[in-house]
């Protein structure tokens, strides 16, 4: 299973190595103000793709920490386990 998870990392890397050398040409992103940029396609792909991945996570957070917080007030509400009772292999009569 670990050989086909990395075959399959392999091919899609390859595939985007590919993707990323067939748009090398520059563009030209044009903001508001005459303000415009320059670079390769695949630069502008990478930003932005990067630039979600980023905000996504950041989305996120708030709910994590909401969870962190509630399952520490769910444990100081549990008491503490006790530890296990030895028990004798052999049976004890009484």
């Amino acid at each position: 299973m670990r050989i086909l998870t990395w075959a399959v990392r392999l091919a899609l890397f390859l595939l985007l190595a590919a993707f990323a050398a067939k748009n090398l040409e520059p563009v030209t992103l044009r903001f508001y103000f005459d303000l415009a940029l320059q670079a390769p396609l695949v630069a502008w792909l990478f930003g932005f793709f990067a630039a979600g991945a980023f905000f996504g996570m950041l989305a996120l957070l708030g709910t994590l920490l909401r969870q962190r917080r509630e399952i520490s007030a769910l444990r100081k509400r549990v008491p503490p386990e006790e530890p296990p009772r030895e028990t004798p292999d052999f049976p004890v009569k009484a």
